[in-house]
């Protein structure tokens, strides 16, 4: 203990992996699952303890998994313990509503029996996918989780990447993946800077529990002050998303159960019968962030870290899932070609494809929610003059549902199906 060095010697962990990845939610976790098919070992840096990860009580949260996040799933050995939870959605249904409109259809359907490929996507309840991924985590030799720490500092070599922990500890590796979300500690260290604006919105989110079964049926309600998404949950239940003014948004999330339950039944209507909340509820503030790289020197960001995206195609999680493909692909291709899976060449490939996808639909979905977040008469007309045509063409409401379920464009391998 006489000895200074021995403290700083100390400090270095044993554990080298060929990824340091920095945020253990969704998105860090599959890629985790995704290198180790590649051979590539991980470490996954979990700022929240690993007892509350596991929780087994539902508290609303749901996602919308498109077919080809489905997929991915599959091939990493996770859906065939998932799939009894899921719901598939078969229809999606979009109007132009308002109040008290949730049973007049005036918009698009979407028929998933118009593609071979079955079902566009499932619904599945957030406790379910994050027990999977860390019970497969936990089973995987390649894979280190190391939960309840934080990173404060991060190091970059010509031929390795480090991280600093708050607890003291040093990891190495050969590159850095930011999966740490929207305010991302790896992106800023990087120097990587955003794009972002404010919708004064903000997501209310719950489940609710419904006297008729929804039959599989997704619904997007273009409302006035934002749109409302009702999506099929196994049983007759289904999750909201539900947008509205910031201030106003607030105001209802304060509200009693029973007075909350009285705002949301106009907007609802009463297709489904009685409703009643099934879960805790949520709020979110809406906007759109991008960062003006997906990747820096040994570094790459997914996800949040890299995009955010408002959620009226329900597209976020999937667009993160699509990110950790697209970074394992490529590194995988690496690897076997005998390249440096780090080097600027081959995570350039990750940008280019990824990055430009991702900025088409975000522009795509503040497009939409600016043309109907609005009771405009004529943009209203416009609108829905739009939707019957695209509704009355075969072609394209294929082309529409293929892009639903995520199987247009460039597929990485293990989305391929």
């Amino acid at each position: 203990m006489d000895n200074p060095g021995r403290a700083s010697i100390l400090r270095r962990m044993n554990t080298r992996s060929d990824l340091l990845i920095v945020g253990g939610g969704l998105n860090g976790p599959t890629l985790a699952l995704a290198a180790a098919k590649a051979g590539l070992s991980s470490t996954v840096i979990d700022a929240r303890p690993e007892g509350t990860r596991r929780s087994d009580n539902f508290d609303g949260r749901s996602y919308a998994l498109a077919l080809a996040s489905v997929r991915m799933l599959n091939a990493l050995g996770l859906w065939d313990g998932l799939k009894a939870n899921a719901q598939p959605m078969t229809e999606i249904k979009v109007s132009d509503g308002r109040a008290g409109d949730a049973e007049v259809f005036l918009g698009l359907h979407f028929n998933s029996a118009e593609i071979e490929e079955g079902p566009m996507g499932h619904m599945l309840e957030d406790r379910y996918l994050r027990r999977a991924l860390l019970e497969a985590i936990a089973a995987e030799p390649l894979v280190t989780h190391l939960a309840g720490e934080t990173v404060v500092d991060q190091t970059i070599s010509a031929t390795a990447a480090s991280v600093t922990l708050a607890s003291g500890g040093v990891l190495d590796g050969q590159m850095i993946v930011g999966a740490d979300g929207r305010q991302t500690g790896t992106g800023q260290r990087a120097g990587i800077r955003r794009t972002a604006w404010d919708y004064n919105q903000t997501a209310l989110v719950c489940a609710i529990a419904h006297e008729k079964p929804h039959g599989g049926v997704a619904h997007q309600l273009f409302m006035p002050a934002g749109p409302l998404a009702i999506l099929p949950l196994t049983g007759n239940r289904s999750s909201i998303v539900w947008s509205e003014k910031r201030g106003l948004a607030e105001e209802i999330n304060a509200l009693p159960e029973d007075d909350y339950l009285t705002v949301l039944r106009p907007r609802f209507g009463d297709f489904l019968g009685e409703i009643s909340l099934a879960g805790e509820r949520f709020t979110y503030p809406l906007g759109l962030t991008l960062a003006n790289r997906f990747i820096g020197d040994r570094l790459a960001l997914v996800g949040d870290a890299a995009h955010g995206m408002h959620p009226i195609a329900g597209q976020g999680l999937n667009a993160g899932l699509r990110d950790v493909a697209a970074l394992a692909h490529v590194i995988g291709h690496a690897v076997r070609r005998g390249e440096d899976f780090a080097s600027p060449f081959v995570l350039d490939r990750y940008e280019q494809w990824r990055r430009f996808d991702t900025a088409t639909l975000l522009t795509a979905t503040d497009a939409f929610n600016r043309l109907f977040s609005n009771d405009n008469p004529i943009l209203r007309a416009g609108r829905d003059l739009g939707m019957a045509a695209i509704n009355a063409i075969p072609g394209a409401r294929r082309t529409f549902i293929r892009e639903a379920a995520g199987l247009n464009g460039d597929l990485p391998d293990l989305m391929a199906g």
